[in-house]
Order: structure tokens, then sequence, then C-alpha cells
């Protein structure tokens, strides 16, 4: 395992959910839920699905596209999101 890949992966994705959607979701259903293992649980396999989902096709996308475009098309499409997001379209 590469640490410097591990960290950076890591400190990537915890700050993106800090906040997010997901976690906001995870309280709710904590909150509501009287068991939180089965919450937590439920919501790390979840989220470990859609990361394999994301890492197949980001190195499936690899494959046939310069990782430089991925990037700057994942970049973009992050960006046109919370535009739309901002202006509630």
């Amino acid at each position: 395992m590469e640490i410097a890949v591990f960290l950076k992966t890591f400190i990537a994705v915890f700050l993106a959910e800090m906040g997010d959607k997901t976690q906001l979701a995870v309280v709710g259903l904590a909150s509501e839920e009287t068991s939180k293992w089965t919450v937590f649980i439920a919501s790390s396999l979840a989220l470990i699905a859609v990361t394999g989902i994301g890492v197949l096709a980001g190195g499936l996308a690899a494959k046939y596209i310069n990782p430089v475009y991925v990037k700057y098309g994942a970049g973009t499409l992050f960006i046109v999101i919370g535009l739309l997001i901002i202006f509630k379209k």
C-alpha cells in the first residue's frame, strides 16, 4: 500500500464528505433509529459500494481518456452541479 496515496485519498474523501448531504442523512437516520450500529454499518457499506463504483469507473475511464482530462471533467461537473444547486435549477 502506498501511504502517500492512502493519505491523499483519505483526506480528500473525508473533507468532501464532511457536512455533505450523505452525512446529514446519516445524522437524521441515527437520530430516529434506536440501533446506531446498524445505521453506522449500513451507511459505511453504502459508501464502500459507491466508492467501488467510482474506482471502477475512474479506472475504466483512465484506459481510454487521459487522466488529466478525467480530472478536468470531474472538476467541471462538480462546479456545474454546485452552480445548479446555488441557482436551484
